[in-house]
C-alpha cells in the first residue's frame, strides 16, 4: 500500500464544504432556517403594531420568541450530548413549521382579526418558533465538527456563523415585502416553507452516527458549566461571545435612533442596518476563503478590535456615510469575532460537553440582547446615540484587550 494510500484525505476549500452532501445540507438549510426566523419575526412585529399600535406588545413577539433560548438551551444542550442531533435538529425544524404555519393559517382562515385579538395567534406561533429554535439550536452547533475533516474546522465555523448574517440582511427585507404586498399570512406561510425545506434535507441527507458515549460520562449541565470554569480560555471566549452580541444588537436596536439624528427617515435605516450585514458577510466570505491560515485566536482579537473600532466610529457619525462606514466596519469586525470565537470553542470543547458547551454560547449571544437594550438603549435615552456607541466600544475594547491571543491559547484542563 502506498503512502498516498494511507495518507489522511486532504481538507476541502469552502467551496468543496458547501456543496459536501451531508455539511452543504446543515449549510444551506440553516440558511433557510435562519431566513425563516427574521421572516417571521419582521412579520409578527408589523402584524403586532398594525394591529394594536402598541411598542409592548411588539416587544412581546421578541420576548415569546427568544425566551424559551435564555431558559432552555442548556437542557437542548444536554439532549444533543446525549441523543441524535441530527433527530433533534429535525424536531426543532417540525416546530418553527408548526409555529409559522399555525399562524399563517389562522390568519387565512380568519382574515378579518383585528386588535387584541390577532395577538393570540401571533404569539402563540411566535412561541413555537422560539422553541423550535431552542431544541435544534446547540445541536446544530454541536454536530459541525463530526461533519469535517482535520483542518477544516475554521473554515467551517466561517460557513457556520454565514447563515446568521445572511438571516439578518434578507429575512427582514422579505417579511416587509411579503406583508406589504401579499399579506401577513402569506408572509408566516413562507417563513413555514424555508422551515420546511430545511426538514426535507435533513431527512434526505443521512447524517453521520453520532459518536459512542463513554462509559461513566456525567451528562449534567451543571459539569460543563464547572468545565468551562476551569477552562480560562475557553470561559473568556464565552465572554467576548456575550460582549459581541451586545456590541452588534445595536445594528438593529439603534439604527432608528442613529437615522433620526442624521434626518433620515426609514430608507436611512434600512442602509445602515445593511450596512452592517454587508460588512459581517464580507468578513466571514475572507475567512472562508482563507481556509484557516490565522489562527483563530488571533482572528477573535482582530474582530473584537475591528467591532470596537467600527462603535468608536459610529460616535463621531454626523452623516450618514460615516455612519454607513462605521456599521461596515462593526460588521466586519462582527464577522470576524464569532467566526474566530467560535472556532475557539469547539477547538477547546471537549467531544462529550460539547452540545452544552454551545449551550451556553448560545445563551451568551441571545442573553446579551436584554443587556444590550438596558444598557445601550438606556444610555441613548438618558444622553444621546452616540454615547451608546461609546459604551458599546469601550466595552469591547476593554474585552479586546482582556481576550487578546496569549489569553484566549493555553493547555486544555483535565477532565471533571
Amino acid at each position: 500500500m502506498t503512502a498516498e494510500a494511507t495518507a489522511p484525505p486532504r481538507p476541502r476549500s469552502a467551496l468543496g464544504l458547501m456543496f459536501d452532501p451531508v455539511f452543504g445540507a446543515l449549510f444551506w438549510g440553516k440558511m433557510f432556517a435562519v431566513v425563516a426566523v427574521w421572516t417571521h419575526g419582521i412579520v409578527a412585529a408589523i402584524v403586532m403594531y398594525d394591529a394594536t399600535h402598541s411598542a409592548l406588545m411588539v416587544g412581546m413577539v421578541g420576548v415569546v420568541q427568544f425566551g424559551p433560548q435564555l431558559l432552555l438551551s442548556p437542557t437542548s444542550g444536554k439532549w444533543a450530548d446525549t441523543g441524535n442531533p441530527a433527530r433533534q435538529i429535525l424536531l426543532g425544524r417540525v416546530l418553527c413549521v408548526a409555529g409559522s404555519g399555525l399562524a399563517a393559517v389562522w390568519l387565512f382562515a380568519d382574515p378579518d382579526l383585528r386588535g387584541m385579538a390577532i395577538a393570540i395567534p401571533v404569539l402563540i406561533g411566535s412561541l413555537l418558533v422560539g422553541f423550535g429554535f431552542v431544541v435544534g439550536g446547540p445541536a446544530m452547533q454541536s454536530i459541525v465538527p463530526n461533519l469535517i475533516r482535520d483542518g477544516e474546522l475554521s473554515t467551517a465555523m466561517a460557513l457556520n456563523s454565514m447563515p446568521m448574517t445572511v438571516g439578518r440582511i434578507v429575512g427582514p427585507a422579505t417579511g416587509a415585502y411579503l406583508a406589504a404586498h401579499l399579506g401577513s399570512a402569506s408572509g408566516f406561510a413562507v417563513s413555514a416553507a424555508l422551515h420546511l425545506v430545511f426538514a426535507i434535507f435533513l431527512i434526505v441527507v443521512t447524517f453521520p452516527s453520532p459518536p459512542e458515549r463513554r462509559l461513566g460520562t456525567d451528562f449534567r449541565v451543571r459539569t460543563a458549566v464547572k468545565y468551562v470554569w476551569r477552562d480560562r480560555p475557553l470561559l473568556l471566549a464565552l465572554i467576548a461571545v456575550t460582549t459581541v452580541g451586545i456590541a452588534s444588537d445595536p445594528s438593529i436596536t439603534l439604527t432608528p435612533s442613529m437615522a433620526d439624528e442624521l434626518g433620515g427617515g426609514t430608507h436611512l435605516v434600512g442602509l445602515l442596518s445593511a450596512s452592517f450585514g454587508i460588512g459581517a458577510a464580507v468578513g466571514m466570505t475572507a475567512l472562508a476563503i482563507m481556509g484557516g491560515r490565522m489562527a483563530s485566536a488571533r482572528v477573535s482579537s482582530i474582530g473584537l478590535v475591528g467591532l470596537a473600532a467600527g462603535c468608536a466610529l459610529l460616535t463621531i457619525g454626523t452623516t450618514a456615510t460615516v455612519a454607513m462606514a462605521g456599521f461596515v466596519l462593526s460588521g466586519l469586525g462582527f464577522g470576524w469575532a464569532m467566526t474566530g470565537l467560535s472556532t475557539v470553542v469547539q477547538e477547546r470543547a471537549p467531544e462529550e460537553l460539547r452540545g452544552r458547551i454551545m449551550a451556553l454560547w448560545l445563551v451568551g449571544f441571545v442573553g446579551s440582547r436584554p443587556i444590550a437594550a438596558v444598557l445601550l438603549g438606556g444610555t441613548a435615552d438618558l444622553v444621546n446615540v452616540q454615547a451608546a456607541f461609546a459604551v458599546a466600544a469601550v466595552l469591547t475594547a476593554v474585552v479586546a484587550l482582556w481576550c487578546r491571543p496569549s489569553n484566549l491559547a493555553g493547555p486544555l484542563p483535565t477532565r471533571i
